[in-house]
C-alpha cells in the first residue's frame, strides 16, 4: 500500500495484519481521487475532509498529500489509531489533521458542535456491518457536517446498496471497480 500522488507520491503506508482491516485499495483510491479532481490537480487544495472508520488512515493521507487543509481522522480502534499516528509520523506529517479514537456518531455530533463544516467525508466501515452504512449516511445527512455542496463517499461492496437518498444527501453517481464500489452522495 502507497500513497498515490501528490506531495508523498509513492511513500509506503503500513497495514496490521489479522486485524480485519481492509484498507481501500490502491487502484480504487486512484480512481476517487481522479474522480474528484477531474483533471484538475488543485481541486483539493485546503479542503476539509473526515475519513470515517480510517483503518489505515490511507485515504486521508492521500487527500493531504493532494493538498487538502485539515483531516480529520475517525477511528474506534486503538491499534487502528495508532497505525495512522505511525503512518502520518513516517511521511513527517506533524499538522493538518486530527485523530480521534472514538464512535463516528459521537464524533460527528461534537464536530457539529465545533462547528466544523467538512468538504469531503469519506466512510469505509467493515463491509459486514452494513446496517452501519445507512445509520451513517442518515446521520449525516440529518447534521450540518458536510458543507452545502459538499460530497459523501461511501465505499462498499458491489453487491450491496447503501442507500438512494437520505435528509439532505442525494447519491448522484455510483462507481464499481472489482468487487468494490463508490457511491458519492451530494449534500443539498
Amino acid at each position: 500500500m502507497r500513497v498515490i500522488a501528490g506531495k508523498y507520491r509513492s511513500r509506503p503506508l503500513r497495514s496490521l495484519r489479522g486485524m480485519n482491516l481492509r484498507p481501500t485499495a490502491d487502484r480504487l483510491r486512484e480512481t476517487l481521487f481522479d474522480v474528484l479532481t477531474a483533471g484538475n490537480p488543485d481541486a483539493l487544495q485546503g479542503t476539509v475532509w473526515l475519513d470515517l472508520f480510517a483503518g489505515t488512515g490511507a485515504v486521508g493521507i492521500e487527500a493531504l498529500s493532494r493538498g487538502a487543509g485539515m483531516v480529520y481522522f475517525v477511528e474506534k480502534s486503538a491499534k487502528a489509531a495508532e497505525l495512522i499516528r505511525q503512518n502520518l509520523h513516517s511521511l513527517g506529517l506533524e499538522e493538518g489533521f486530527r485523530i480521534i479514537q472514538e464512535d463516528v456518531k459521537r464524533v460527528i455530533s461534537r464536530l457539529v458542535e465545533e462547528k466544523v463544516s467538512a468538504d469531503f467525508i469519506f466512510l469505509d466501515p467493515p463491509y459486514r456491518m452494513e446496517q452501519i452504512y445507512g445509520r451513517t449516511l442518515q446521520f449525516l445527512g440529518e447534521s450540518r457536517l458536510p458543507r452545502p455542496g459538499g460530497l459523501v463517499i461511501a465505499e462498499h461492496q458491489k453487491k450491496f446498496d447503501p442507500g438512494e437518498k437520505f435528509p439532505s444527501l442525494h447519491r448522484y453517481r455510483k462507481l464499481e471497480q472489482g468487487d468494490a464500489a463508490l457511491s458519492f452522495y451530494r449534500k443539498i
